[in-house]
């Protein structure tokens, strides 16, 4: 049986929400406990993640209150890195494979996301990325997609889609909104772009992930709309 498990997180952060999604899909216990990052707590740093990042997962140690966390806990940080981590402590969820083949191409995936989909993107949302390499990188990862899977790698939901998958729907926040620090127009013409034949099979694997009840019970479309189009607002 594992230890307990607090999750530090932010409702609004792709990062957070990547966590939540592995341990729901685990079907594990877990308390979450939400951190302003706009304004985070002394404790928070001091006692938890001296960087004040989120996600942090505290494991192990005594029960006591999220905000009292326990020196005797093991803290954890970055989101891959949680993500591995309860691939581990969960082997029979089925998010880390056990062959050695499908389990590197899982590694490959996290690190091809991150380079191909996390950085572009961002960058084209705040005005400093283009245009081009947010397509150039979802080409990437579609070459990634196997005809034949339901998921990321093989038929079976791993920590590779719930990497991805709170990108994406960003990703599709901003092709339907056109918020972002980008000019005017250029997200809705991405969007339009990736409903054509060449980004088919990224379009069919995007549906499947964003309509999974984990994903589903972890996304706040409405919050992060909003957060987008106050926090990456066009200068007048």
């Amino acid at each position: 049986m594992s230890e307990q498990l607090t999750l530090y997180l932010h409702p609004l952060s792709p990062y957070s929400q990547k966590a939540e999604l592995a341990l729901i899909e685990a079907n594990a216990p877990y308390t979450g406990y939400k951190i302003d990052v706009f304004n985070k707590p002394e404790w928070f740093v001091s006692k938890v993640n001296p960087v004040g990042k989120v996600p942090t997962v505290a494991y192990g140690g005594p029960s006591v209150n999220p905000d009292e966390p326990s020196p005797a806990s093991s803290k954890i940080t970055e989101s891959n890195v949680i993500l591995e981590f309860l691939a581990d402590l969960y082997p029979n969820s089925g998010l880390l494979p056990k062959d050695p083949v499908s389990r590197s191409k899982v590694r490959s995936f996290l690190d091809a996301n991150s380079k191909s989909i996390e950085e572009p993107l961002y960058a084209f949302l705040g005005g400093v990325g283009s245009y081009e390499n947010v397509l150039k990188g979802i080409e990437a990862i579609q070459g990634l997609l196997e005809e034949d899977a339901d998921f990321a790698v093989g038929v079976h939901y791993t920590i590779a889609d719930a990497s991805i998958s709170p990108h994406i729907a960003r990703l599709r926040i901003i092709t339907e909104t056109d918020a972002g620090r980008f000019p005017a127009g250029m997200g809705i013409k991405l969007g339009e772009e990736l409903k054509g034949p060449k980004f088919a099979k990224f379009t069919k694997y995007a549906d499947r992930v964003l309509q999974r009840a984990s994903f589903k019970q972890t996304f706040d479309q409405e919050g992060v709309a909003t957060f987008f189009k106050t926090f990456y607002a066009r200068a007048q």
